[in-house]
């Protein structure tokens, strides 16, 4: 197994696996249909690249193992691994943590924060996006919340966007009915790279949800 990984690692690094070097095989494969591996293999070597190709790309990856890689390795020292864990557990936690901060839904939880500062958005679970097509969910007094993000871009028509509304309402009753609170979709689209709430209106729409839900057991 641990052979299979850096073979694989390596050939990938590398792209000794991609088109230019082995050709169109999932093309090449769909054209020859095959009935056994045999008539694939003669079909590719005939049709696609020579047998001795394969070998030399079989060598380079060889090479690129034993000499490159093993150069790699050994350049490596301790005080690299140990920081190397520092750098993942701390800094790139970090990083992830302020890039999600600035989603869509950090900056959504940011502007209800202010209003309602015990307010969280939480991440649904694969089960609630199955069933209520819902992305996050927002938990008050014990009800819930339901949030789903659509990006919006030129090649995204409204019709579209629509359609699948539609489409969804029935399981978004089905939230109200078993959760008591509403679902609602938030469109994102982004500006200069950075990513934006296209839908403003909506954050009003979900105050006053809140508010509902925090009043019903006042």
């Amino acid at each position: 197994m641990a052979k299979e990984w850096i073979l694989n690692s390596a050939m990938n690094r590398f792209q000794l696996n991609f088109k230019r070097n082995v050709g169109p095989t999932s093309e090449s494969i769909r054209k020859c249909a095959p009935k056994t591996l045999e008539e694939w293999r003669n079909y590719y070597f005939k049709n696609v690249r020579p047998k001795e190709h394969i070998e030399e790309l079989g060598r380079k990856l060889y090479v690129k193992i034993t000499e490159v890689i093993q150069a790699e390795v050994e350049e490596i020292t301790e005080e690299d691994c140990i920081n190397y864990m520092f750098q993942l557990v701390i800094n790139r936690t970090f990083d992830g943590y302020m890039t999600e901060i600035k989603t869509i839904y950090g900056q959504l939880q940011a502007i209800l924060q202010k209003d309602f500062p015990d307010i969280k958005i939480e991440p649904a679970s694969d089960e609630w996006d199955r069933l209520y097509n819902v992305d996050f969910y927002i938990l008050v007094n014990e009800k819930y919340i339901g949030l789903q993000i659509k990006p919006v871009s030129d090649g995204v028509q409204l019709s579209q966007i629509f359609k699948e509304r539609e489409i969804q309402k029935h399981t978004h009753e089905k939230f109200y009915k078993e959760f008591g609170g509403k679902v609602f979709y938030v469109f994102s689209v982004k500006d200069n790279g950075k990513k934006r709430i296209a839908n403003e209106k909506v954050i009003e729409e979900i105050r006053q949800e809140i508010e509902r839900l925090k009043k019903a057991n006042s």
